[in-house]
């Protein structure tokens, strides 16, 4: 190295520079690995971004910590594989083409081709590659981009099928109907994980409305709450809890009957005549009445108790439809129905059941045989709009249509109350569109059945801090459910499921091989477009056809959680590699990756080998705005990392991301004026007084003290950081 300047010249930033140049120079990290490979493996998993984007402060910080504890475990004496990974498929890169060609409906990628849409895919997913090298190399984190791994390789998509076959030959594996999280956005189904990554406080409207009772003595109606009014229009039953009282009520002013759990009487609009001129009470019409929430002291002012009778009394009472769309279906439907679901913490303890538009009225409409899965009519479309059937609101968005839906029931007499409340909502973490629950026609994985085991597994790695696996974790494991892994999308790798027309034949590919060799095509990519044309002939003989691939491909979660065994084209190559060091030693990801990356390792592992997929895990928080906001581009509050490392060097922006809370999980407020204090206080001051005041010539100077203090070849400098990285593998990271 040529020597350094001193005084008011000295430039970190450029000092860097110098020694990355350095680095390059001598082959340093590649020296290292060659240098180190007969020694014992640590091996290292590299969660995969999404390679659409450009790197942020959270993946600084998260490499940063990577990058500590694998220099300090080739210090120790290991031969540490780092290669970088990119998470090339799935929403991210399928929304940046649907903007580029003004995609907005599914039907526009069918006419489009399926194969001009994935190659258009293909053509983004490596722009910013560049860019994340430079910014990755120049914060001074040692990992392998030449021989890095892409989730849309050939060889990692085979270790992905492979994964699904197993899972398949242990019966892990079913197809089934099920009412899911839907973004009419993306127009796919989202797992459970990633419906915890958007809530956002929003309005909703709430409404009351009346159905009245077939022949009633008194012409009474159940009276059910909801929050969706355009699940209404395909109302198929009520609902009540048997083992709560009701009671049936007379409007003491209006003579309107009605019923409702006896525990939320008081949910019911209180009705009053208006005053006089002369301030005496008197009769008024309806729509002159000012109404308002009920309390319990003046509740039996307006209304006058006719009737008391359990929930289960209730059972089988028809009542009229609110709407005629499924008439088809009156001698099974528009009846009562109980179960425990039904609560009384809010509504009227009357639930109105859509089964296409709810997990609980699916089941129970199912189980009380209002209707069978396969007459189950599904009234909104991928879109997210009704369909033709729904007569007067077809083709509008469900959304859209709720204030229209509520005035056709005020019009029909049937609204006992309306008005809106705030509340938490989730949206789609990437078109930010509001979910809707939608029965959809989904692979699952049998996750409930691994609950014990998963609980266990987790037992046995260690997790800094500890509280995140012990509270945030394990509750997630202890409530998972099973896990909904295919999706009705195109730039994804397909599932491998084959199956013949009448249902009866499936089979599963677990290797190109397999499908070669059933098929007779030589197969080059595994994306739809280059395969979906593959047909397998029947195993039963030629008059029973061909079996053809399922349109499906996989939740690019399940791709990311297949990375341990994809990554290194497990089990076709480097067997001996991964079975001699699973689980694998250390990962570390935000926060975010317990209901994702870190969730979909644990299940596929258990599921898979019944071993949890890594031993030791470092989970950091999130960093935000100086502000408490989440970082914004279009808000522009905060400023460019690349700055921050021109201005005062990346040791000073590692040192102060690494000596905050956020190491720990807990949110950092990124202040660039910290940067600046650490590069003082942190990285000269504490050097300057452990020489008792001698003077430091430069970085050079700099860096041989830190060798001479701990010892270390100077292979193994990090940059100027080698202090922390001692202090902080004691302090978080178990050997």
């Amino acid at each position: 190295m040529e020597e350094v300047c001193e005084g008011k010249d000295f430039s970190f930033p450029s000092q860097e520079e110098n020694i990355i140049s350095f680095w390059s120079e001598i082959k340093a990290f590649e020296t290292q690995l060659e240098r180190t490979k007969d020694l014992p493996e640590y091996i290292f998993y590299d969660g995969p971004p999404f390679a659409t984007g450009l790197p942020h402060y959270g993946h600084i910080l998260a490499g940063t910590i990577k990058d500590i504890v694998t220099r300090y475990q080739t210090m120790t004496g290991h031969h540490v594989t780092r290669r970088f990974g990119w998470d090339c498929h799935g929403l991210p890169v399928e929304n940046e083409i649907d903007k580029k060609l003004g995609i907005k409906r599914r039907d526009e990628v069918l006419k489009l081709g399926i194969d001009k849409y994935n190659e258009e895919c293909r053509g983004i997913v490596t722009r910013y590659v560049e860019e994340w090298e430079k910014v990755v190399v120049r914060v001074g984190r040692w990992i392998d981009f030449k021989n890095d791994y892409k989730t849309m390789d050939l060889k990692f998509m085979e270790s992905v099928w492979w994964v699904f076959g197993k899972l398949f030959e242990k019966g892990l594996v079913y197809q089934g109907f099920k009412v899911m999280p839907y973004s009419t956005g993306c127009k796919t189904v989202l797992s459970n994980f990633e419906v915890q990554q958007n809530y956002k406080d929003v309005p909703d409207p709430e409404i009351m409305v009346s159905f009245p009772i077939v022949d009633d003595l008194h012409n009474a109606s159940f009276v059910a709450w909801t929050t969706t009014p355009w699940t209404l229009p395909s109302n198929l039953a009520l609902c009540v809890n048997g083992n709560f009282d009701y009671i049936k009520v007379r409007n003491r002013y209006t003579g309107k009957v009605y019923i409702v759990a006896e525990c939320r009487l008081s949910a019911l609009p209180i009705e009053k005549p208006k005053s006089t001129a002369s301030g005496s009470a008197g009769d008024s019409k309806t729509s002159n009445s000012k109404i308002k929430c009920g309390k319990a002291e003046n509740l039996m002012d307006s209304y006058e108790l006719l009737e008391k009778v359990k929930g289960n009394e209730l059972v089988n009472k028809k009542y009229e439809p609110l709407f005629n769309y499924f008439s088809e279906f009156s001698d099974t439907a528009f009846r009562v129905v109980a179960d425990d679901y039904v609560t009384d913490d809010s509504g009227t303890g009357i639930v109105h059941c859509a089964p296409a538009f709810g997990e609980e009225d699916y089941r129970v409409c199912i189980e009380n045989k209002i209707l069978s899965k396969e007459n189950l009519i599904v009234a909104v479309d991928d879109d997210g709009c009704f369909i033709g059937k729904i007569t007067d609101f077809s083709g509008r968005y469900v959304k859209d249509a709720d204030k229209d839906i509520i005035e056709a029931v005020k019009a029909k007499g049937r609204l006992v109350k309306s008005g809106s409340f705030m509340h938490s909502y989730p949206f789609c973490w990437r078109s930010d569109t509001p979910l809707i629950y939608r029965a959809v026609p989904s692979w699952f994985i049998r996750v409930e059945e691994l609950k014990e085991q998963l609980l266990e597994n987790n037992k046995q790695t260690y997790w800094v801090p500890d509280y995140v696996k012990e509270k945030r974790f394990h509750n997630w494991l202890e409530n998972a459910r099973d896990w909904a892994v295919s999706r009705s999308r195109f730039w994804v790798t397909p599932l491998p499921v084959w199956i013949s027309d009448d249902g009866e034949e499936v089979i599963v590919m677990d290797s190109i091989a397999k499908l070669e060799k059933l098929s007779g095509v030589k197969v080059f990519d595994l994306h739809r477009h280059n395969i979906d044309h593959i047909t397998i002939p029947s195993s039963r003989g030629p008059e029973f056809g061909v079996l053809r691939r399922v349109e499906d491909v996989f939740d690019c979660w399940f791709e990311s959680g297949s990375m341990p065994y994809a990554y290194i084209h497990y089990p076709f190559e480097n067997v001996e590699l991964f079975e001699k060091n699973f689980p694998g030693h250390f990962v570390a990801e935000g926060l975010d990756q317990t209901r994702g990356w870190f969730y979909t390792l644990m299940v596929l592992s258990t599921a898979l080998f019944g071993k949890p997929a890594f031993r030791n895990l470092i989970c950091n928080g999130l960093v935000l705005a100086e502000d408490g906001k989440k970082m914004s581009k279009s808000l522009k509050n905060y400023p460019s990392p690349m700055d921050v490392i021109n201005d005062y060097g990346a040791d000073a922006l590692r040192l102060y991301l690494i000596n905050s809370p956020v190491v720990r999980a807990e949110t950092l407020r990124f202040k660039k004026s910290k940067t600046c204090s650490f590069l003082g206080t942190m990285l000269i001051g504490s050097l300057y007084r452990m020489q008792r005041g001698s003077r430091l010539k430069g970085l050079h100077h700099l860096l041989l003290l830190i060798q001479q203090l701990f010892k270390i070849h100077p292979m193994c400098l990090i940059s100027g950081s080698t202090q922390l990285l001692r202090v902080l593998f004691i302090l978080f990271v178990r050997k």
